[in-house]
């Protein structure tokens, strides 16, 4: 029975290191960024996207404003729609941050474009960013760079944390 135990006991604490290395956030005053993320390039790739989302637990909405990274010569906010069948892709100069609500940056929607690339990007590679908000300030967090497929965090009601 004990040896049963310990067993179930290694098991129990392997999936939660597992589930806790795929969780990453990171918290300045009222917001929170959950679990930034990449795909990996292929080599002689000049630019890659950034995914993450943002909630914000206050009373007051908030903008995302500047991005800054030594992976990349500049970093640019961008928004994708579509129009029929054209997809539209444009810089935009900040992204709002509503009070009480969330805004994910996503495949599709708003993301972070990383251009002239310092090296591609490879699985496991964690790369730095310094994100600047309009009222909370600045926070440095890491991307990380996973292979498609790659299960994402618990959020909401089943974040790890």
């Amino acid at each position: 029975m004990s040896i049963r135990f310990d067993r179930l006991a290694a098991v129990a604490a392997l999936a939660f290191a597992a589930t806790a290395a795929l969780a990453h956030d990171y918290v300045i005053g009222n917001l929170r960024i959950d679990h930034p993320a990449a795909r990996p390039t292929p080599p002689g790739a000049r630019t890659a996207s950034a995914y993450f989302t943002i909630q914000n637990t206050g009373k007051a909405a908030d903008r995302l404003i500047r991005i800054a990274s030594p992976a990349a010569a500049s970093i640019e906010l961008h928004s994708m729609t579509m129009d029929g069948n054209l997809m539209k892709m444009r810089a935009v100069a900040g992204i709002d941050i509503p009070a009480g609500g969330k805004v994910t940056l996503a495949s599709g929607g708003y993301h972070v474009m990383l251009v002239d690339l310092a090296r591609p990007l490879a699985i496991g590679d964690k790369v730095p960013l310094t994100l600047t908000f309009e009222k909370a300030g600045s926070i440095d967090v890491s991307i990380w760079v996973e292979a498609p497929g790659v299960a994402r965090a618990p959020t909401d009601a089943m974040h790890a944390h």
